[in-house]
């Protein structure tokens, strides 16, 4: 399983949002099967992303839509 999993990150399409800067400071984000999603820093792409299901990602970008972690 985490082979396979290491293979599916290497061509993983990550992406970050339209609203990030080119300072580096941002979120990375891929599409992996089974509906997960692979999270990682741009500032160290070297370093395992985590990984979170698809329920876990729907969850917290609802919560980041709804303000719930706003400072």
């Amino acid at each position: 399983m985490e082979l396979e999993l290491n293979e599916e990150l290497e061509s993983a399409k990550w992406r970050k949002s339209s609203f990030s800067g080119d300072n580096g400071e941002c979120l990375e984000v891929a599409p992996l099967s089974g509906g997960r999603v692979a999270v990682r820093d741009t500032e160290r792409p070297d370093m395992h992303p985590f990984v979170v299901t698809a329920a876990a990602w729907t969850a917290f970008t609802s919560g980041a839509k709804a303000g719930e972690f706003d400072f």
